[in-house]
């Protein structure tokens, strides 16, 4: 009876954990109605890899102290903003923050990945190569606020 016991707590939290993960359209579905960049902006993709290791553990990304989106499991978003400085964090028991440098039609990858905390664990920020995230996004789902669209030709 024991044995059933601990079975079926395993199943229901693989069950809630499953419900952790980001789900909607993957990256190859809304990559060709993303807007083109504006002259003087850059775009920044926030991602995270899809693993059952902290996927509880989903605070809000902040770019420059506001908040731009939550780091899902198996998800990723982007924004776009004018060329500058920035510092992106996240926020459990204690701040992880990466800060960079963004120019005019410049693009940026931020990875967000677990990390063990004391008391609840921390999801780190940390600056990611091009090639490392371009071979990663296909397999991520979007968790933007909204569903890109085409840009307006002017």
């Amino acid at each position: 009876m024991k044995a059933i016991l601990k079975l079926a707590t395993a199943a229901a939290m693989v069950a809630v954990l499953a419900g952790c993960a980001a789900s909607g359209a993957k990256y190859d579905e809304v990559a060709s109605s993303m807007p083109s960049l504006k002259a003087d902006q850059g775009r920044i993709y926030f991602l995270r890899s899809s693993s059952m290791v902290g996927a509880a553990v989903q605070p809000d990304i902040r770019l420059n102290g506001q908040v731009v989106g939550t780091s899902k499991p198996g998800g990723f978003f982007y924004v776009d903003r004018t060329a500058g400085n920035f510092t992106a964090s996240t926020s459990t028991e204690t701040e992880k923050s990466a800060s960079f440098s963004l120019a005019a039609g410049e693009t940026k990858y931020l990875r967000t990945s677990p990390s063990i905390g004391l008391v609840v664990g921390r999801i780190v920020v940390e600056l990611e190569t091009p090639e490392k995230a371009k071979a990663e996004l296909p397999s991520l789902s979007y968790t933007g606020d909204a569903q890109p669209t085409k840009q307006a030709a002017k």
